[in-house]
């Protein structure tokens, strides 16, 4: 294995942003933390199916998705394969990342999904749009840090403490699924779905190629 090779490096509103290129795999590292590689994504397609899963039986076609973060566009591309979902919205805060996907070579995963007529592309931050919005999803799939307990910044703290999931509440339709990826499970953040009134809390392992399983932590608001 080589070591990587830096594509794009550029400064913004909430600090560095890189892709680099590891041989075959592309990586994006987000002030100096490594974020996600293209070299598995089973987990990120799983917490859009395990969203889907979670959803009652008879509005799991059409539903509506928020995804937020595009990362390397796993989560995206799955979404849109499934003929199931309605509308499948993105917020992403970082213009880089947004050009890899476009006209950058993420576009190899992604291109198909952004072409597609029910997704959306919002250019903004997922913490400030889940509080000031009106807009609502059945389901919302999160995926901007390694967890609740390791975000990429420190404003993103706020987003697993009570307000944050109270916005995460007001985003979703009664029986709507709120899954958030993290890099390891966190008992801290399922007891903090329980105090914001969320039902149905659990914790899902998804094995991967290397390392410890990620997980997907799901929460329903109740109807």
């Amino acid at each position: 294995m080589s070591g990587p090779v830096t594509l794009d490096r550029r400064e913004g509103p909430y600090g560095e942003v890189v892709l680099r290129r590891r041989d075959e795999h592309y990586e994006i590292i987000a002030n100096g933390t490594f974020l996600m590689d293209t070299s598995d994504g089973r987990s990120e397609r799983r917490l859009i199916d395990a969203a889907r899963d979670a959803l009652p039986d008879g509005s799991r076609v059409g539903a509506t998705v928020l995804i937020g973060g595009l990362g390397v566009g796993f989560s995206l591309a799955h979404a849109a394969a499934d003929p199931g979902w309605g509308r499948i919205t993105v917020a992403e805060r970082e213009d880089a990342v947004i050009d890899w996907h476009r006209q950058g070579p993420l576009a190899a995963i992604s291109g198909r999904a952004l072409a597609d007529p029910r997704t959306v592309i919002l250019h903004t931050d997922l913490v400030e749009y889940l509080r000031t919005s009106t807009d609502t999803y059945d389901a919302l799939c999160l995926d901007i840090d390694n967890g609740p307990d390791w975000t990429v910044t420190e404003d993103n703290e706020s987003l697993y403490g009570a307000r944050g999931l109270a916005a995460c509440a007001d985003r979703l339709n009664p029986g709507g699924v709120l899954a958030v990826w993290s890099a390891q499970p966190s008992a801290e953040f399922e007891e903090s779905l329980r105090n914001a009134g969320f039902s149905g809390v659990r914790t899902e392992e998804i094995p991967v190629a290397r390392g410890v399983p990620d997980v997907i932590h799901l929460a329903v608001r109740p109807g």
